[in-house]
């Protein structure tokens, strides 16, 4: 495999260079000892620091959280709300959290890259499970998401949801709304989802649109990243394009931000077709041309001056990924947020 020539250059190396197996074996490891504490999600003495449980065992809440009844005395709740009634093209995003929360363990108990820090040390966080519906009453899940957002959020958690599609978002900022007043709309996506809102319409393509008419959010404070796509109206909203995220750069893309949003309130929405299908192929409507979630990560990371009261990622569907991809890229863009809270919140 080597020729002549590289197994004499391998054999000179090793004996140039002989191992010193007793200072090896004597030196202390910097990975935890082994075994390690399993379960945390339900064994854990505290809902603060990291903790380094094998990342292939041990029960999946996102980030190896606690599981708890309620949000009280936490500053973060992270809540699945796995629904996908709403779609207009490839179901499965029911399974999103799920997905979701497995594929965190990969970058729990490790500083957080590019922050360098654990946010769990700053921040106490607790996942506080799915929302509870009725698969069958698609009429109740709209008012059940909003009434169940409200109470997470009245125990004084910041909530950060994981979805389902992005009809989801339209209660999650109805609870919010009712909290904070109108919110500044910072959405990642491929699609602007300001369709024509039918009353008692069930659609995923028109929560923007819903929320605007009925000022849950401040369409002069709102702005959305990376779209691909055309829709009848834009109600105000900043649009920075896909190809215009290429030709401005993220920098530039960010700044942009900053000064639409200014010192409002806001709410974060991210859809995970906001990236390209080459880094998310599992998502129900997929577009070309999108971000790459380098690009994603790097400017949610310069909108820290922002004051997010709420957050969510969604669209994702793993029955379309591939290897986890669109899992793991879903995960680092919650942990950013999650990164995000800690910078701006630390501990109460």
């Amino acid at each position: 495999m080597f020729g002549v020539y590289g197994v004499v250059a391998i054999r000179l190396a090793s004996q140039s260079a002989p191992i010193n197996e007793t200072a090896m074996t004597n030196k202390k490891s910097s990975t935890p000892r082994r075994p390690r504490p399993a379960d945390n999600a339900f064994k854990g003495e505290t809902i603060r620091g990291g903790v380094n449980e094998p990342t292939y065992g041990g029960a999946l809440s996102f980030m190896r959280r606690h599981y708890a009844k309620s949000a009280a005395g936490a500053d973060l709740a992270i809540w699945g709300v796995p629904f996908d009634a709403a779609t207009s093209n490839r179901p499965g995003t029911r399974f999103g959290p799920r997905a979701i929360r497995a594929a965190s363990a990969i970058l729990e108990g490790d500083p957080q890259y590019p922050w360098g820090f654990d946010p769990f040390a700053k921040l106490s966080a607790v996942d506080v499970g799915d929302c509870s519906l009725d698969y069958g009453n698609h009429d109740e899940v709209p008012r059940e998401i909003e009434k169940q957002a409200k109470e997470i959020l009245a125990t004084g958690a910041t909530l950060l949801t994981l979805g389902g599609d992005h009809f989801v978002t339209y209660p999650l900022l109805k609870a919010h709304a009712a909290k904070h007043g109108p919110l500044a709309l910072v959405q990642f996506d491929a699609h602007q989802d300001t369709w024509h809102p039918e009353a008692g319409r069930i659609d995923h393509g028109s929560f923007v649109a819903r929320a605007a008419i009925e000022g849950l959010i401040d369409v002069k404070h709102s702005i959305q990243i990376g779209i691909r796509t055309h829709a009848p109206a834009t109600h105000d909203i900043e649009i920075v394009h896909g190809n215009a995220v290429e030709t401005l750069g993220v920098a530039a893309v960010a700044k942009k931000i900053l000064k639409r949003v200014g010192k409002k309130k806001a709410y974060l929405s991210f859809d995970i077709d906001a990236l390209d299908p080459a880094f998310a192929p599992g998502t129900g409507t997929p577009v070309a041309g999108g971000l790459t979630s380098r690009e994603a990560l790097m400017m949610l990371r310069l909108l820290a001056p922002i004051n997010f009261v709420g957050f969510d990622v969604m669209e994702v569907s793993p029955p379309y990924d591939q290897s986890e991809i669109t899992a793991i890229a879903a995960a680092h863009v919650a942990m950013h947020f999650v990164s995000l809270v800690a910078m701006r919140r630390g501990t109460k």
